[in-house]
């Protein structure tokens, strides 16, 4: 880790590894700064490994960085690649650890700087440049960047430099992935597990969110051999108190469904195989931002002036009740953008986001918190950031055309085209 770079990115999930990458390959000097041991974040660590999507109306609307590490996933794994007609269901699913080796290949061979076990402490905006302050494993240590990029997904390092951020009052719930075995999900009678599990809710043995995501019983949890199948509440996870405890309820609830089913008839042998070390969060806060996404302009498929990429997603907010998921699809032919002004901090310079704590309204941001508008608003933002640090211009008042002709030089599919 060198004193300074010309481009931080905070946070290597799916929209920091495609800042750090873009900005790499566009020349800028770049560290990319992760809190966990493996990149890709809720797609590798948090195991919901299924972006979505790449394709809509009729077309591919995500290339780019984000699209190549699919394909060279996919040609290590020798799977066919999805395409137009295959590739619109909601979700293409990816080998996580393939997918994890070869980001750490592709921001390794970008010329990135590339710690892991960090993350920022503090953020300030001084002499026309950022210091920040990263806490490592042996301590803290300083360094200055001409432009930074929050890809923390909870807009921590917006949150440190003092800007001001949107909190709802409810947040969607978590989910703690995990693969169990065991038994024959053929043989099962449902109809009696779901008996069984609405008397021991009744009895406040086991919550029903522990098994599944609406009032449904364990059916959808056992066929599909566990995976993203429960919730969990996970207010202010965007902090590390929040987050301990996100994490804490989720094995709670994990110990609570085994000792449950291990009672039921044909789930004597039942076990848990594998369990991700972190629960998949799916909201926390958003940035107020120079530009905020409203569920109608969402929804109209609005082609903003300053659109640097697409998304595709039916609006989805999990329900904190138990009662399942708000789900509206996007009527035939529309096509949403994001804007630039959406991933700009209100009043701030040189300062980017990128993933899910982009300016949008609750139920927008529901759609676009998914990983591939977040692999696309990635690479915009590194790309917006390694020309600002280039030409010392805020990424508020670089040319559009400027940005779109740099993504279209590394394969990203823009607005309008």
């Amino acid at each position: 880790m060198k004193s300074t770079y010309d481009v931080i990115v905070t946070g290597g999930g799916t929209a920091g590894i495609m800042a750090a990458v873009q900005a790499g390959r566009a020349g800028a000097d770049t560290l990319l700064v992760e809190k966990n041991g493996m990149l890709g974040g809720t797609m590798t660590v948090a195991g919901i490994n299924y972006p979505a999507q790449y394709f809509a109306c009729g077309r591919q609307i995500i290339g780019g960085i984000g699209w190549e590490l699919l394909c060279k996933t996919y040609a290590e794994t020798g799977e066919p690649l999805p395409n137009a007609s295959s590739g619109e269901k909601r979700h293409v699913r990816i080998d996580a650890a393939i997918f994890a080796a070869l980001a750490d290949e592709a921001v390794l061979a970008a010329g990135v700087d590339l710690l892991f076990h960090a993350m920022p402490a503090a953020a300030r905006f001084e002499d026309g440049a950022w210091s920040v302050q990263v806490c490592t494993k042996t301590g803290l240590t300083s360094c200055r960047a001409k432009a930074l990029v929050d890809a923390t997904g909870d807009a921590n390092v917006v949150e440190l430099a003092g800007f001001d951020l949107v909190r709802p009052d409810i947040v969607q719930p978590a989910t703690l992935t995990f693969g169990c075995s065991g038994y024959d999900a053929e043989a099962l009678d449902y109809a009696a597990l779901k008996a069984a599990a609405d008397v021991a809710v009744a009895e406040g043995e086991l919550l029903g969110t522990d098994v599944a995501w609406r009032d449904e019983g364990p059916r959808g949890l056992l066929r599909k051999h566990g995976n993203n199948a429960n919730h969990l509440r996970a207010p202010d996870a965007q902090t590390s108190e929040g987050r301990s405890k996100a994490e804490i309820e989720g094995r709670k609830a994990l110990l609570r469904m085994y000792r449950f089913l291990r009672r039921q008839p044909g789930l004597e042998n039942f076990r848990i195989d594998w369990v991700c070390p972190e629960a998949g969060i799916r909201e926390t806060v958003t940035i107020k931002g120079k530009q905020t996404i409203t569920v109608s302009e969402y929804e109209s498929g609005k082609l903003y002036e300053d659109a640097v990429c697409y998304a595709s997603y039916p609006i989805d907010e999990h329900l904190n009740d138990g009662k399942g998921i708000n789900m509206r699809p996007l009527k035939p032919g529309v096509l949403p953008t994001i804007p630039r002004g959406a991933l700009l901090p209100a009043e701030s310079r040189f300062l980017l986001v990128a993933g899910r704590c982009l300016a949008s309204d609750r139920e927008a941001n529901s759609a676009l918190r998914v990983e591939c508008p977040c692999m696309a608003m990635g690479q915009a933002a590194g790309a917006m950031a390694a020309l600002s640090a280039r030409t010392g211009l805020d990424p508020e008042a670089l040319p559009i055309a400027d940005v779109l002709d740099l993504l279209r030089e590394h394969g990203a599919i823009v607005p309008g085209e």
